[in-house]
């Protein structure tokens, strides 16, 4: 034993030593955040412009990235296939699909008579949106966002797929929401403006400045 006594304080000095490694060991190591499936909703002309702005400045876990825009929406598909080819120049493994449904408004349409095209669209929708069942859905304002958005809601409410719904108010909307924005303005998890008028009036949004 007394051979033994001076190698205690070695031994003590490895055991403080080895505690905190062991404690280390057992720690969960951080994991890389997983892929979140993003369902856009596109629309003609400016929102479609918009939209691809604001998916410029996301990174690629945001994978994959489902397209959803009215059945008579040809431009928004060029648009997004060209920022999808730049996206993949960067991106390999980038992936992305394209999805049409029945336009709920068409321009000009009388009000009642797109009460119907609205409800149609949505039955339309549900089980699109149940077969993507999306982790997030973006969207700034066209007609079509409504049916998509009312679709998700639904699946939550049935529990098969709880979507988070994130709204970005178009650039051009500096006083007055649009139709979609007073509809989903109480729909929404997020709603975002880009003007500090529109966060005056309607204080459960979120004003962040110039965003697209």
């Amino acid at each position: 034993m007394d051979v033994l006594l001076p190698l205690v304080p070695l031994l003590l000095l490895l055991s403080l030593l080895l505690v905190p490694l062991a404690f280390l060991a057992r720690r969960p190591r951080c994991r890389r955040t997983p892929p979140l499936s993003l369902l856009v909703v596109a629309g003609s002309g400016g929102h479609t412009t918009e939209i691809l702005r604001l998916l410029s400045c996301l990174s690629d876990s945001y994978s994959p990235r489902h397209y959803v825009f009215a059945d008579s929406d040809e431009m928004s598909e060029a648009k997004i296939c060209s920022f999808e080819q730049k996206k993949a120049e960067t991106f390999s493994n980038s992936q992305f699909t394209l999805d049409r449904i029945p336009r709920s408004r068409e321009v000009r349409q009388p009000w009642m008579s797109s009460v119907g095209t609205t409800l149609y669209s949505i039955l339309y929708s549900f089980p699109l949106t149940y077969r993507l069942k999306p982790d997030l859905i973006l969207c700034n304002g066209p007609g079509t966002c409504v049916p998509v958005c009312i679709s998700a809601l639904l699946l939550g409410l049935l529990r098969m797929k709880r979507a988070v719904i994130v709204y970005v108010e178009s650039i051009c909307r500096v006083e007055t929401l649009s139709l979609s924005g007073k509809i989903l303005y109480y729909l929404s998890d997020y709603f975002i403006v880009q003007w500090p008028e529109l966060k005056e009036k309607y204080p459960r949004s979120v004003y962040l400045g110039r965003v697209v």
